[in-house]
C-alpha cells in the first residue's frame, strides 16, 4: 500500500525570529550537549540503553551515537567547512561550480548552513544566505525549470541536459526549507518560484515512458537506459515533501505515482533498491540504498520491511576509508549524504552502528582549509569538475542530522 500524503510525525518548522533571539546554532549546540550529559547519566543509572528506533519514545538524541568529545570534533569540523564555503561565495551570491551545476550546488551549500542553525538575514552568515537564495531564484527559467544553463537538445554528460533535473529538485527543496525564514519581497519570490517549480516537476513526471518507469523522474534529455531512476526521483520527492511542509498543495496522485515507482525499484531477493528498472540493473550501491530508505521516509514509511532490509545492507557495508564506493556508479559524498539522512530516519541500532565510522572517515579526510576533496571514485571521478563546494556541502549535510534543523529530514 502506498502511504497517504506524506504521512509522518508533525514537522517542527523553524519560526521567524527577531535579531534579539540567540542564534539557532548556539541553542542547538547547548541543547545537544545538555542532552548528551543528562542522557548518559540516566543510562548509567538504569544500566541500559535509552534509545530505540525512530517513532518510539526515545530519550537519546542522534548526537549520542558519539562521545561528547567526538561530537565537539564534528561541530568544529562543520564550522570550519562553513567558513571555507563562505569565504568562496561569489559576488552574485552563488557558490563556486561549473555553470551546469547551478543552482544545485549553491542550494546544497545553503542547506549546509541551515543544517547548522544559520538563518537567512540573521547572524554572521545571514546576508550571505540571502544573496545565495537570490542567486538561485535568478536561475529559474520561464517554464519553471531551476537551471542556470539552457538544456541542450541532446543529452551530454555533466551538461544541463544531464544535470538540470537534479539542480531543479535540489533548488526547489532548498527554497521550501527557507520559505518560512525569508520576508517580504524575497518571500513572495520564493513562493512564486516553488509554485512554478512544482508545476515543472509534475510535467516532467508525466512524460511518456515505459510502464515500469511511470511515476518517476530522470534527465531532461535521456540517451540510453531507463526513463526514470531512483536517484533523481528521490530529490523530486524531497522537493515535494519540503513544499508540503511549507503548506503548498501537493495532490495525492503525484505522491502515489512516485512511491509506486520507488517500491518497484526494491528487490525483495537482495534487500536492495535498484537505480533503474527498464534499462537494466546498475548493481548495488550505498547511494541507492540510502535514496530508497529516505524516499520511504518522505511518506512516513520509516520502519517498513523495505527500509529495514536496505538498512541492514548498509550496516553490512560500513564506511572504512575515504573515497570508498561500492560499484562503479556509486559516489562517495553523494552516498554519505543519502545514507546518513536515511539511517537517521531509521534510528536505533541502524544509526548507532552507521554514523560513528562514517563520521570518523569524514573527520580524517577534511583538508586543512576546511574543505573536502572533490569526488574521486572510478567512473564517477568526472563529478570532480563540480568542485569542492559540492563535496564540502554534502560532507556537512552528512554530519549534521543530529541537529534535526532541516524540517524535511526531521524524524
Amino acid at each position: 500500500m502506498v502511504a497517504r500524503l506524506f504521512r509522518r510525525s508533525p514537522v517542527i518548522m523553524i519560526a521567524r525570529r527577531s535579531k534579539s533571539v540567540p542564534q539557532w546554532a548556539d541553542i542547538c549546540r547547548l541543547g545537544l550537549l545538555l542532552w548528551l550529559s543528562v542522557n548518559r547519566a540516566v543510562a548509567a543509572e538504569i544500566g541500559g540503553s535509552t534509545n530505540s528506533v525512530a517513532g518510539s519514545n526515545s530519550l537519546k538524541p542522534l548526537a549520542a551515537a558519539l562521545s561528547t568529545g567526538k561530537w565537539l570534533q564534528v561541530e568544529a569540523s562543520v564550522d570550519r567547512a562553513l567558513a571555507y564555503l563562505a569565504a568562496r561565495q561569489g559576488a552574485d551570491g552563488s557558490f563556486p561550480t561549473i555553470p551546469s551545476g547551478q543552482p544545485g550546488v549553491t542550494s546544497l551549500c545553503v542547506m549546509a548552513f541551515l543544517s547548522r542553525g544559520h538563518q537567512p538575514g540573521h547572524g554572521i552568515y545571514g546576508e550571505r544566505l540571502n544573496r545565495a537564495i537570490d542567486s538561485v531564484l535568478a536561475c529559474q527559467r520561464p517554464d519553471g525549470l531551476l537551471s542556470k544553463e539552457v538544456p541542450g537538445e541532446v543529452w551530454q554528460r555533466y551538461e544541463a541536459s544531464h544535470t538540470a533535473s537534479y539542480s531543479h529538485a535540489i533548488a526547489g527543496l532548498m527554497l521550501g526549507e527557507v520559505y518560512g525564514q525569508v520576508h517580504r519581497e524575497r518571500a513572495r519570490a520564493v513562493k512564486q518560484a516553488i509554485e512554478k517549480g512544482l508545476q515543472f516537476t509534475r510535467e516532467l513526471q508525466l512524460r511518456r515512458k515505459p510502464a515500469a518507469d511511470i511515476g518517476g523522474w530522470r534527465y531532461l534529455r535521456n540517451n540510453i537506459g531507463p526513463e526514470s531512476d531512483l536517484s533523481v526521483t528521490a530529490w523530486q520527492l524531497m522537493f515535494m515533501r519540503s513544499a508540503r511542509n511549507a503548506e503548498f498543495t501537493i495532490p495525492q496522485a503525484y505522491v502515489d505515482e512516485a512511491m509506486a515507482y520507488v517500491q518497484r525499484c526494491f528487490d525483495q531477493q537482495t534487500g536492495m533498491f535498484h537505480y533503474g528498472l527498464s534499462g537494466g540493473g546498475f548493481g548495488a550501491s550505498r547511494g541507492m540504498a540510502g535514496a530508497g530508505i529516505l524516499s520511504l521516509s518522505m511518506v512516513g514509511q520509516h520502519q517498513t520491511p523495505m527500509a529495514k532490509a536496505a538498512g541492514d545492507w548498509l550496516l553490512a557495508h560500513p564506511y572504512t576509508a575515504f573515497g570508498e564506493v561500492i560499484g562503479i556508479y556509486d559516489k562517495f559524498f553523494y552516498s554519505t549524504y543519502y545514507c546518513s539522512q536515511a539511517m537517521a530516519q531509521l534510528g536505533g541500532r541502524y544509526w548507532e552502528r552507521f554514523f560513528p565510522p562514517m563520521a570518523e572517515v569524514l573527520l580524517k579526510s577534511q583538508m586543512a582549509d576546511g574543505s573536502w576533496p572533490p569526488e574521486q571514485a572510478l567512473e564517477t571521478s568526472g563529478v570532480a569538475i563540480f568542485g569542492k563546494a559540492l563535496s564540502t556541502s554534502l560532507a556537512v549535510l552528512s554530519l549534521t542530522p543530529p541537529y534535526q534543523l532541516l524540517p524535511v529530514y526531521q524524524r
